[in-house]
C-alpha cells in the first residue's frame, strides 16, 4: 500500500499556493511537466528538499534574525559611551574654573540649558502617556481630535531621543570651551541651540512631522488668544503650561541675557540689571499661563454658561498673589515685607494649594476611573502592578496634595536662589503633571462613552419602528 506509485496532479491546491510554480515531489516517481514529459533535472525527492531546507533555514536565521537585535545593543553602547564621554568633559572642564566662579558659572550654564531639560523630560513622560492609553484602550486620538497622521508614542520617544542627545551636547560644548578661554565660542552654544528649536518648529516644509508641529503651533495660538470657543485640547495643553511657568522664566531671562549679550558673562550678576533676579518680568512670565487659563475659563462661561467654569477661573487667580507678593521682596522694605507681605504670601500659598488639590481630586478626576485606567489589554508588569491595587489611590492622592504644596516654592521668586532645589521640585512638579494626566484623560474618555450609550438608547429600535408603522 505504501509502496505502490501515488498519482499527484500537479495543480493541486495542496501542494502550492495560487500563481506558484508546481512543487516537484517524488515518493520514488517523477512528476511530468505541463507539456507531459518527464524532466529529470525536474525531479526532486523528499531527502533532498530536507537538505536543502536544513541547509539553508538555519543559516538564513542566523544572519537576519540577531541583525535587529545587534543594531538596538549596538545603539544603546554608542549611547552609554556618549553619555560617559559628555559627564567626563563636563566634569574636567568645570574642575578647570576657579573655585570663586565656579557656581557662578554652573548657575548660568544651567539656566540655558534647565529649560529645554525639563521640555525634554515632559516630551518623554507625554509617550509613557500614550503608551498607556494604547494598551488601555483609551482612544486619545478621538478626545484630542486627532487625524490618522498624529504621533504615536514610538515617535515621540524617537523625538526625546534627539532631544536628549542634542541638548546635553550642546551643553557640554558650552562648558569645555569657556573652561578653556573660547568664550566668544562658548556663548555662541545656547544661542545656536535656541535658534535651531525655533527653526525645527516653524519650518514650513513636509518633514519634521509638519502635521503635529502645526497642530501644537495652532492650540499654543488657540491658548494665547482664546477668542474661539475653547476644545478639550486647549485646555488641556494650557493646565500643561501652569505646570511649566518656571521654565517660560528661564526661557525669558536666557533670551532677554542673548539679545542684550550677556551669555558667557557677569554683566548679569547685579540683581537688578535688565536681566537680573529682580526683574519685573520675572512676575509677569510666571503668571502668564495662569492668565491664559483664567481667560479660558471666561470664555468657557460665556459659551456653556456653567458656574463651575466661573469656580475653575478663581482656582487659577489665586496663583496671581502668590508669585506677586513673592516679588514684592525686592521692591519693599525688609520690615514690611517680615510684618505685612510675608504673612500674606503664606495665606495665598496654603488656599492656592488646596484649592487646587481639591479641583484636582474632585472636578479633573474621576475616582472609579483609578482601577480602570491600567487595565491592559495584553499584560504587562505595569498592568499588574497598577491594575486593581488600592494603593494607587493613597500615591496619587497623597503625591498630589505635597507637590501641590511644594509648586508654591517654584512660583516664589524669592525662594528661588538655590537652582538645584529648583530644578528639582519643577521636575517633581512635571511627574505630578504625568500622573495628573492619566486620569483626565481617563475621566473625558468615560464621558465621550456615556454620552456615546445614551445617543445610541435615544435611537428607536427596529421593533419600535414597526409597531409604530402597524399602528
Amino acid at each position: 500500500m505504501f509502496g505502490s506509485p501515488t498519482a499527484i496532479p500537479s495543480n493541486s491546491p495542496h501542494l502550492r499556493r495560487s500563481g506558484s510554480r508546481p512543487i516537484l515531489s517524488d515518493l520514488g516517481i517523477k512528476l511530468k511537466g505541463e507539456a507531459g514529459n518527464n524532466f529529470e533535472e525536474g525531479s526532486v525527492n523528499l531527502g533532498e528538499l530536507f537538505e536543502m531546507k536544513t541547509a539553508n533555514s538555519p543559516m538564513q536565521v542566523a544572519a537576519i534574525m540577531p541583525f535587529p537585535i545587534l543594531l538596538r545593543r549596538f545603539k544603546v553602547l554608542l549611547f552609554i559611551v556618549w553619555g560617559f564621554g559628555c559627564c567626563k568633559i563636563g566634569w574636567d572642564s568645570v574642575m578647570r574654573m576657579s573655585v570663586d566662579l565656579r557656581d557662578l558659572f554652573l548657575y548660568e550654564a544651567f539656566l540655558y540649558y534647565n529649560p529645554l531639560l525639563l521640555v525634554t523630560m515632559m516630551v518623554w513622560l507625554w509617550g509613557v502617556n500614550l503608551w498607556v492609553f494604547a494598551q488601555s484602550g483609551v482612544s486619545y486620538m478621538k478626545i484630542f481630535d486627532l487625524d490618522q497622521n498624529h504621533l504615536t508614542h514610538r515617535e515621540i520617544w524617537k523625538s526625546a531621543t534627539w532631544m536628549t542627545i542634542i541638548v546635553p551636547t550642546s551643553m557640554t560644548a558650552y562648558l569645555y570651551l569657556y573652561s578653556h578661554g573660547e568664550v566668544s565660542l562658548a556663548a555662541s552654544q545656547p544661542v545656536l541651540l535656541y535658534a535651531i528649536v525655533v527653526m525645527v518648529l516653524l519650518f514650513p516644509f513636509d518633514i519634521f512631522y509638519l502635521s503635529s508641529r502645526y497642530y501644537l503651533l495652532r492650540t499654543l495660538w488657540r491658548i494665547f488668544l482664546p477668542l474661539q470657543p475653547i476644545s478639550f485640547s486647549d485646555f488641556f495643553l494650557a493646565d500643561i503650561l501652569t505646570s511649566m511657568a518656571k521654565v517660560f522664566s528661564d526661557l525669558e531671562r536666557s533670551v532677554c541675557r542673548m539679545v542684550h549679550r550677556q551669555v558667557a558673562t557677569i554683566a548679569w550678576f547685579e540683581a537688578d540689571s535688565v536681566c537680573g533676579s529682580h526683574s519685573i518680568a520675572i512676575p509677569l512670565v510666571l503668571v502668564f499661563p495662569y492668565m491664559c487659563r483664567f481667560l479660558q475659563c471666561l470664555r468657557q462661561y460665556k459659551d456653556t454658561k456653567e458656574k463651575t467654569t466661573l469656580l475653575n477661573a478663581l482656582k487659577y487667580s489665586t496663583a496671581v498673589p502668590v508669585i506677586f507678593l513673592s516679588a514684592l521682596k525686592y521692591h519693599v522694605l525688609p520690615d514690611r515685607w517680615t510684618n505685612i507681605f510675608r504673612p500674606l504670601w503664606l495665606l495665598s500659598s496654603v488656599v492656592n494649594s488646596l484649592y487646587s488639590f481639591y479641583w484636582d481630586v474632585a472636578r479633573d478626576w474621576d475616582l472609579s476611573g483609578f482601577t480602570r485606567i491600567f487595565k491592559f489589554s495584553k499584560q504587562y508588569i505595569c498592568s499588574n502592578l497598577l491594575y486593581g491595587r488600592q494603593w494607587v489611590y493613597f500615591w496619587v492622592l497623597g503625591s498630589n496634595l505635597v507637590l501641590r504644596c511644594t509648586w508654591t516654592y517654584k512660583l516664589s521668586a524669592h525662594l528661588r536662589h538655590n537652582y538645584l532645589t529648583v530644578f528639582t521640585i519643577t521636575a517633581l512638579e512635571i511627574l505630578r503633571r504625568f500622573q495628573w494626566i492619566f486620569f483626565r484623560v481617563e475621566n473625558e474618555w468615560n464621558k465621550i462613552k456615556s454620552g456615546m450609550q445614551v445617543s445610541m438608547s435615544d435611537i428607536p429600535k427596529e421593533e419600535d419602528k414597526l409597531i409604530g408603522s402597524s399602528n
